[in-house]
């Protein structure tokens, strides 16, 4: 298959202000992309388009509003062209014991991480199926595969993304678009602040740019990273039950443990409300 160039292309990067998100930007930008970055803090989206090239804007976006939704892509049009490729980033953590979630905090992560998914492909993929072009990207997380104590409501929101993205993939055969779901570990940022990352190394937001870069050019369905992850958890769920859980609970972290000293009240109070 040959490369495919992102060069001139309109690049939607949602919740991209800051973290992984103004890291894909900043590479798609680089790379030639016109890149519309939606946040729901609109400074901090102008400030950070301002700092990247080939006419970059950003706009003020909420994925959990109906209204904010349909405003930001008709702006984006308007101002830029057509959506060619969407990459749905924005996302939210809570971390601790199942049972000390605050509601707040489950109906957050429900509402970003899944509905914020749905309703951006829903609002952007038909266009891109009349015009028989575009790629939707989703960052998903590791989590989508695996379920580390402490991120119970937070794995089961990457879960179920995973398996709407499945469902959207195949109704979008033979369209003309692709759907590629990237799931990455532990990556240094605000959301994964005092968590552990288990047996894998610590990623950085430019690793994540770098893949979803790579996969733009060389669409797959599915990335894990780093990429051995996926496989790791696939022969584990290949094993006995009792074997299969000696060997996750080597590989996937505790975050129950792991941030029972951290303070996380400032990101998760911010993006959470909790």
């Amino acid at each position: 298959m040959a490369r495919r160039d992102i060069s001139g292309q309109v690049v939607v990067v949602t919740g991209a202000a800051t973290g992984i998100g103004r890291a894909i930007a900043g590479r798609l930008s680089d790379a030639g992309a016109i890149v519309a970055i939606g946040d729901r803090d609109a400074d901090g989206a102008a400030v950070a388009a301002s700092e990247l090239r080939h006419g970059a804007r950003g706009y003020a976006l909420d994925v959990t509003d109906e209204r904010s939704y349909t405003d930001f892509i008709a702006t984006v049009t308007e101002h830029l062209g057509p959506i060619d490729v969407l990459v749905n980033n924005a996302g939210v953590m809570w971390v601790g014991p199942f049972d000390a979630e605050p509601p707040t905090a489950t109906d957050a992560m429900l509402a970003v991480n899944v509905g914020g998914v749905i309703r951006g492909i829903r609002l952007i993929a038909p266009a891109m199926r009349e015009r028989g072009r575009g790629h939707i990207v989703t960052i998903a997380s590791a989590a989508s595969k695996l379920a580390p104590p402490g991120e119970s409501s937070y794995a089961a929101s990457k879960h179920a993304v995973l398996g709407y993205l499945t469902g959207v993939r195949e109704e979008l055969h033979g369209t003309g678009v692709d759907v590629s779901a990237i799931m990455p570990g532990v990556v240094d940022t605000a959301l994964a602040a005092g968590t552990d990352t288990g047996a894998a190394r610590l990623l950085r937001p430019d690793d994540v740019a770098d893949t979803v870069l790579r996969v733009l050019a060389r669409p797959r369905f599915q990335t894990t990273v780093p990429r051995y992850v996926g496989p790791a958890a696939a022969l584990a769920g290949l094993l006995p039950q009792r074997l299969r859980d000696v060997v996750l609970r080597r590989m996937v972290p505790d975050q129950v443990a792991a941030s029972k000293d951290a303070d996380r009240s400032s990101y998760e109070s911010g993006a959470l409300g909790s």
